[in-house]
């Protein structure tokens, strides 16, 4: 999986299609995403001590990876490829324009 957590991206399919917002957890076993503000739930809570208010919270809950794609600071929205550096680092580059993502 090749999303990480704070990257960029934009919602391709589904009910949020066009938002952009960044990746709060990546979940690559699973390979989904959990995107802020996308995909929210409403869920009922009970107090706890980490949560002093009860009551219907919003929760973001995961979407598949496949649904969102890399938003690249000069051309927007691309899929992701992989190069090497001279050291042998993998890194993630735009298919679009080349650049560093």
């Amino acid at each position: 999986m090749r999303i990480r957590k704070g990257d960029k991206v934009q919602v391709m399919t589904g009910k949020d299609r066009g938002k952009q917002a960044e990746v709060v957890r990546a979940l690559p076993a699973k390979g989904r995403v959990i995107v802020e503000g996308v995909h929210v739930a409403k869920r009922h809570a009970k107090p706890t001590r980490a949560t002093m208010q009860g009551g219907v919270i919003d929760k973001f809950m995961p979407i598949s990876v496949s649904s969102v794609a890399i938003v690249c600071g000069s051309c927007g929205p691309t899929r992701i490829g992989m190069r090497t550096d001279e050291q042998g680092r993998k890194l993630r580059v735009c298919r679009k324009c080349g650049a560093d993502l």
